[in-house]
């Protein structure tokens, strides 16, 4: 499993993110890649591992609604929570691996800045209640019986791959369970 969430998280640092260029930049070549050349408020759209370095350096930014923060992460708690029994939300697909990267990012802060660990300390609790709930009704929609595609699209590719896996170990179990009683 966590090599199946490596390969997502490495498929999301290589996946197109659009940026904002800062400041006019020449092009830029690297090993096999061109990037730029960039003109100031333009947006472009760049490979995310491309892009994070070109950030920091100032030279770029993200798109805001492209951006993970705490009254995104806010947001998706509260609408998980308002979720009648049995309903899940759909998530955008990338949004584990913007979530490791902003709890982590917050985290770089919080070391750095001491003001900045309760903000941490809030996104990682947030960052927990959606997880649960959501692992919640992944496991009571595993245990229902087969779903329709609607309701598997809102799953993110993190939460099929635990899907799958429990529907597979509930159907043993049921299979096994119902064996010993003599039926099939």
């Amino acid at each position: 499993m966590a090599a199946k969430i490596c390969t997502l998280d490495f498929c999301y640092e290589n996946s197109l993110v659009k940026i904002i260029a800062n400041r006019n930049c020449p092009e830029i070549k690297l090993a096999g890649l061109t990037v730029g050349p960039f003109d100031e408020g333009n947006e472009y759209e760049i490979y995310f591992w491309v892009a994070k370095e070109l950030a920091t350096s100032g030279m770029v930014h993200f798109r805001e609604d492209d951006v993970l923060d705490a009254t995104k992460l806010f947001k998706v708690q509260w609408k998980e929570g308002v979720q009648i029994p049995g309903q899940i939300s759909e998530l955008p697909g990338d949004f584990y691996p913007k979530l490791r990267r902003f709890i982590a990012d917050l985290k770089d802060q919080a070391t750095k800045q001491s003001e900045k660990y309760q903000e941490y300390d809030r996104a990682k609790q947030l960052a927990r209640d959606i997880v649960n709930s959501r692992l919640k009704k992944i496991v009571a929609i595993s245990a229902a019986p087969a779903q329709s595609d609607q309701v598997l699209k809102k799953f993110t590719s993190e939460e099929r791959l635990v899907y799958e896996q429990l529907v597979k170990i509930i159907s043993e179990w049921k299979t096994k369970i119902l064996e010993n009683a003599g039926e099939k």
